[in-house]
């Protein structure tokens, strides 16, 4: 399996990326959604689980990455479960790429539809392209820096988030965040990134607050973020970077529609 439409070295065409995302999806996720066998899960720690889905996927995209693109950095979670070190590279590298192979495995595992494939290239540390594929309710979002946002191929606009306490739609990845909090009632994420930024790219929630900020949950929905006029912060207040050792990221990241309302939320939840 490879990458058509590799334009030069360093520059791979951006559909060619999402078909890859959606063939390997085809090949090694879906089939196994709902027909996953006990042997096919595992933990990588207590409570963080890893499927044969997970790992086919990486290593698929992964080569197929690699040789469309030889000199940059890969990063795939897997991977980087087993070599830790490659997160401190990513800071440094003028080109990497980054593979979340099925984001939500929880839910997966647990045959909840919310998962979800994701892509992100960067350089130097930041985001550029991004792309999110979720192969069971068929939506595709794509990003690129100063191009904006599409949704299955059309581009995605927002209406402006206003701060509204009674109308603010805001979710949180921690359980007990969850409820009221100030002015603001807090709900659960979909315990996906690759559906979460997505829903705050489409309107449907205003806000996000997560409690870690790995980089391959959130380099994708970063890149959405900014494109629909949206900001995302660490909880001080400095501007999420995917290339940002996560050692140096502080307190919560919380995701906004606008910064208005990133001020707003993150002011109710100090």
């Amino acid at each position: 399996m490879g990458l058509a439409g590799c334009e030069t070295v360093g520059h791979v065409d951006t559909a060619s990326v999402l078909a890859l995302m959606q063939d390997v999806a085809a090949q090694v996720i879906t089939p196994r959604f709902r027909s996953l066998a006990s042997e096919e899960v595992m933990e990588k720690n207590p409570g963080d689980l890893v499927t044969i889905a997970d790992r086919e996927a990486e290593a698929l995209i992964t080569a197929a990455l690699r040789e469309a693109d030889p000199d940059a950095l890969i990063v795939g979670e897997e991977a980087t479960a087993s070599e830790p070190s490659l997160l401190d590279q990513l800071a440094d590298a003028p080109r990497a790429w980054l593979i979340d192979p099925v984001d939500g495995t929880k839910n997966f595992v647990h045959g909840r539809p919310d998962h979800a494939v994701m892509v992100a290239e960067l350089h130097a540390g930041e985001c550029v392209r991004g792309w999110i594929w979720q192969p069971e309710h068929k939506l595709a979002f794509v990003a690129e820096r100063g191009a904006g946002v599409w949704r299955n191929g059309e581009r995605l606009t927002r209406p402006e988030a206003q701060v509204d306490p009674e109308t603010l739609r805001v979710v949180t990845s921690r359980p007990s965040q969850e409820g009221r909090h100030g002015t603001l009632t807090l709900g659960s994420t979909a315990w996906c990134c690759g559906v979460d930024y997505p829903w705050l790219a489409e309107g449907r929630v205003d806000a996000i607050a997560y409690s870690r900020g790995l980089p391959w949950d959130h380099a994708a929905g970063s890149l959405l973020t900014e494109e629909i006029g949206g900001v995302i912060r660490h909880a001080d207040g400095t501007r999420y970077r995917p290339g940002r050792p996560v050692a140096q990221q502080t307190g919560q990241l919380i995701a906004a529609a606008s910064a208005p309302v990133w001020e707003y939320v993150a002011d109710q939840l100090r």
